[in-house]
């Protein structure tokens, strides 16, 4: 069974968002809205299918990320979410949340052993997400 398919996206926590977002479309000419930016590509293995990584920052304050106190996330793109989850609970990965279903996919949040929160996201194949932040 594939686990990890890919960097769904990449979140930090910084004090100030909007000037962060301004900054990156500014000088490293990244188009942002207030949920950051999604980079569109298509799979290496199946070029007619497509897939989208976002970049994202967060107020300092957000619970988002809780119960991590790092100023980051990471989401990971997987095949499968539930089975995923089945083969962490087995392995007593701390699960920190149900599965959350949107129109652009499932996610759910686990935690390493160092406490860094992972967001896991099974996209929907005819889904682009606004932000792939559950």
């Amino acid at each position: 069974m594939k686990k990890v398919t890919g960097i769904g996206g990449v979140f930090f926590k910084c004090e100030n968002p909007q000037n962060m977002n301004e900054w990156y479309a500014k000088n490293l000419g990244l188009v942002t809205s207030n949920y950051g930016t999604t980079f569109e590509w298509r799979q290496a293995d199946d070029p007619s299918k497509e897939g989208s990584t976002s970049w994202c920052t967060f107020p300092q304050d957000t619970k988002y990320f809780n119960p991590s106190a790092k100023p980051f996330m990471i989401n990971y793109r997987v095949e499968n979410l539930v089975a995923l989850l089945d083969e962490l609970k087995k392995d007593n990965v701390i699960i920190v949340d149900e599965i959350a279903e949107y129109d652009y996919g499932k996610f759910v949040h686990v935690l390493d052993p160092e406490g860094n929160i992972i967001e896991l996201w099974e996209p929907k194949d005819d889904a682009e997400p606004d932000n792939a932040a559950g």
